[in-house]
C-alpha cells in the first residue's frame, strides 16, 4: 500500500466558495479591506475563520507590494493594562492572517517614538498602532510621517488619529457609584500618576460622580500603580476612622491598601470596602476578593485592528471606537455599617 497523503492546504479558492464570493474579492478583503462593502467583508472573515486559512505571506507581498506586518510601538512595561492591550493587538491582527512586529522602548517621546516607527517602515509593515496611554507619548506623536495609517490606543482623546481605547471614565463612575449606594457617605480615591492618561480619566470620572451626587470629594492620593504605593498610601488611609469607602486606581495599588488596612486593624469590607480597578487574574483571590472593573483587553486589541483596516482603506483620520468596562462585584466591597 502507498502512503496516504496528509489533507491539502486551504488555499483562497476555497474561502471564496464558503463565503460565496471571487477568489478576487477574498484578496481585496485581505490586502484592501475598506475597500470591500462591510456585509461582504464579514462573509469573508468568517470563512477565514471557518477554515483556519492562513494568506502566503510571499503571495501577498508580491501581490500589493506590501509584507502583511502589522507594527505595534508601546513601550518596555509588566504593567496590566498596557501589556494586555499590545497581547490584544497582536491576536486580532493574527486572526486576520496577519503577522505582528512589536518594537518596545524604554521611554516614550518624540525621537523614541520617532526611531521606532522607522524601524517598523523598515519592515514594510502596511500600518501601525501605538500604545500610548502616557501624556509624553501623547505629545511626541505629532512628528510621525503621514504616509504610514496610524492607530492610537489609550492616548488622550484630542489626538488626530483614530483612537481606540477602555472608556476609563466611565468604569471609575461605575465603580463610585457602586460603592455609593452601598450607603458610604463619599469615596477616597488612591490615584495613579498625574502623567497617566488612564488615571487622569479614571480621577475625573471618580469626582464627577460624587459632585452630581452632591457628595464631598476628598483630596486624592497619588501613588505610582505599585502595591507599594497603596501600601504606603493605606497606611494614611487606615488611621483616618472617617473612612469607609476606597476606590484605587488599579488592582495592584488596591492589593497593597488591604494589607495596610489588616495590619491597622481596618476589617473589610466590615469597616472599609475597598474597589481596584483592571480585574488581574489574581484578583479573585485577594483577601478577601476583590470588587474591580473589568477592562476588555481583547475587543480593545479588534477595534484597534478595524480602525486601522479602515484607515487604510482612506477612512476617518479622527474615527474614535470605544469598549465599556466591567464592574466585577466580589466580598471587598459591602453596604456601609451604622
Amino acid at each position: 500500500m502507498g502512503e496516504g497523503k496528509g489533507p491539502r492546504p486551504v488555499v483562497m479558492e476555497d474561502v471564496a466558495e464558503l463565503a460565496g464570493v471571487s477568489a478576487m474579492t477574498v484578496s481585496r478583503v485581505l490586502n484592501s479591506p475598506g475597500k470591500v462593502r462591510a456585509a461582504t467583508r464579514a462573509k469573508v472573515l468568517a470563512a477565514v475563520r471557518v477554515l483556519d486559512y492562513r494568506p502566503n505571506a510571499a503571495a501577498r507581498v508580491l501581490a500589493t507590494g506590501r509584507s502583511g506586518v502589522l507594527g505595534v510601538v508601546s513601550f518596555d512595561t509588566t504593567l496590566h493594562g498596557p501589556a494586555s492591550t499590545v497581547h490584544g493587538i497582536e491576536r486580532a491582527a493574527r486572526e486576520h492572517g496577519h503577522l505582528v512586529s512589536i518594537v518596545s522602548l524604554g521611554t516614550l517621546n518624540r525621537r523614541s517614538i520617532g526611531e521606532g516607527v522607522e524601524r517598523l517602515r523598515g519592515q514594510s509593515v502596511f500600518g501601525a498602532v501605538i500604545v500610548a496611554p502616557h501624556e509624553s507619548a501623547a505629545e511626541a506623536l505629532g512628528g510621525l510621517p503621514s504616509d504610514l495609517p496610524v492607530v492610537v490606543v489609550g492616548a488622550d482623546d484630542g489626538l488626530p488619529f483614530p483612537l481606540a481605547a477602555v472608556d476609563q471614565g466611565a468604569g471609575a463612575a461605575r465603580v463610585t457609584r457602586h460603592l455609593l449606594s452601598l450607603g458610604h457617605e463619599t469615596v477616597w480615591h488612591l490615584a495613579g500618576p498625574d502623567e497617566w492618561v488612564d488615571a487622569r480619566s479614571r480621577v475625573a470620572g471618580w469626582r464627577e460622580t460624587l459632585e452630581a451626587g452632591g457628595h464631598a470629594v476628598p483630596e486624592r492620593l497619588v501613588g505610582d500603580w505599585s502595591a507599594g504605593s497603596g501600601y504606603d498610601l493605606g497606611r494614611e488611609i487606615a488611621r483616618d476612622p472617617s473612612v469607609t469607602a476606597v476606590f484605587a486606581a488599579n488592582d495592584a495599588m488596591a492589593l497593597g491598601l488591604l494589607r495596610a488596612l489588616r495590619e491597622a486593624g481596618r476589617r473589610v469590607p466590615e469597616d472599609v470596602s475597598v474597589a481596584g480597578f483592571d480585574d488581574v487574574p489574581e484578583s479573585a483571590f485577594f483577601a478577601p476578593p476583590l470588587t474591580t472593573v473589568r477592562q476588555n483587553f481583547g475587543e480593545v486589541g479588534r477595534r484597534a485592528f478595524a480602525l486601522l483596516m479602515e484607515r487604510v482603506g482612506g477612512g476617518d483620520a479622527r474615527a474614535r471606537k470605544a469598549v465599556e468596562p466591567e464592574l466585577i462585584v466580589r466580598e471587598s466591597t459591602a453596604v456601609r455599617r451604622p
